[in-house]
């Protein structure tokens, strides 16, 4: 996806490497949020914090500021991350932390904190942090079969070990990979969401709406494949904007067609293929485990349509049930929410071209 707005957070990832007798661990993450006590369990949004005006007040300090704000306040810090061994916390020495310089405070500024810990025997290593310190992909380097996996609200990872994590199957890694894909569509991707709504409100019969989301499902599986192993790679400028105005299309289509054209199908596909390749830069993010690819992508895959099935399932239950048989449904309901959601895609079409 496009660079995320400042308000807009998502998941740390860590880079653990184990080496004989010392474990280093490399955190990209947004400081400023954690400085700012920003719940990050409970909100995506920094704007919908009680701390959001500390959070963007500290968008503006400038790297040095910004370490020797984490430097003083580390002690504390870091009894909220933990290695463990053999049941024992292990202690975690400061390195650095990189910050960027003060640039576009549009955007989220993504530091780097670099992390130490000795050892002195061979067990494996779990790590864990603070759940307030948002959701977490823990990457095991340097090693093949390495560790890949998602946590959330504060748990512990599996048991991170020497030679790499042989243990951990690939059925846990498929089921690891449905959360990240669902989290990205909820709550995560509203630009999806709504594409898949303005597929909803076509029409209140089933067939269209199985037509529609069978060609969307399609296409963006065979980009997000595609995009995911190197074989396509477009600029999120442009793949964005490009979605927007799908949504866009769509709305306008939902208004002023009535019936389901035979282009309506590959129409759908094509902007299917756009939105595959948004999703393809996503999971890019979190990167895809070497000895795990295929059960990493699919679980991502089927997390995204269990999310969109979600949706649909929301939608028709408080919606489609109670009303699509009415007479007024098409004029009073589908047609008002399609204009609101063709609003929703200039807007974003506006902000991602500006």
């Amino acid at each position: 996806m496009v660079p995320l707005k400042a308000h807009e957070m998502s998941p740390a990832i860590l880079d653990l490497t184990i080496n004989p007798n010392v474990v280093q661990l490399k955190i990209r993450f947004s400081v400023e949020a954690m400085l700012a006590e920003i719940d990050l369990s409970e909100v995506n949004d920094t704007n919908l914090s009680e701390n959001a005006v500390k959070y963007d007040e500290l968008r503006t300090f400038t790297p040095k500021q910004i370490k020797k704000i984490f430097g003083k306040k580390w002690s504390n810090l870091s009894k909220d991350i933990k290695l463990i061994q053999s049941g024992r916390v292990v202690e975690l020495n400061y390195q650095d932390l990189t910050v960027p310089d003060v640039g576009n405070t549009d955007l989220t500024r993504i530091s780097h904190l670099y992390l130490e810990a000795k050892i002195e025997k061979d067990d494996p290593v779990i790590f864990s942090w603070n759940a307030n310190f948002g959701p977490i992909v823990v990457r095991q380097v340097g090693v093949d079969n390495g560790l890949t996996q998602f946590l959330a609200n504060g748990n512990e990872s599996d048991a991170i070990f020497f030679q790499g994590s042989i243990e951990i199957s690939k059925i846990q890694t498929f089921f690891d990979y449905i959360i990240v894909g669902f989290e990205h569509i909820i709550p995560k991707g509203w630009d999806h969401i709504v594409f898949v709504l303005g597929l909803f409100f076509f029409s209140s019969k089933l067939k269209p709406l199985v037509w529609q989301i069978s060609a969307f499902t399609l296409a963006h599986t065979c980009t997000l494949a595609l995009g995911s192993l190197g074989y396509i790679k477009i600029s999120p400028e442009i793949v964005e904007p490009l979605i927007a105005l799908s949504i866009i299309f769509i709305s306008v289509e939902n208004i002023f067609v009535k019936k389901l054209s035979k282009w309506r199908p590959l129409v759908i596909f094509i902007f299917g293929l756009l939105h595959g390749l948004g999703f393809a830069s996503v999971l890019g993010e979190f990167g895809l485990p070497a000895g795990f690819f295929v059960p990493a992508l699919i679980g991502f895959n089927v997390g995204v349509e269990f999310g969109q099935l979600t949706i649909v399932l929301l939608v028709f239950i408080f919606i489609g049930y109670w009303f699509n048989k009415k007479n007024y449904y098409e004029s009073s309901i589908a047609q008002p929410i399609s204009a609101i959601i063709g609003l929703l895609g200039t807007f974003w079409f506006i902000e991602r071209v500006i």
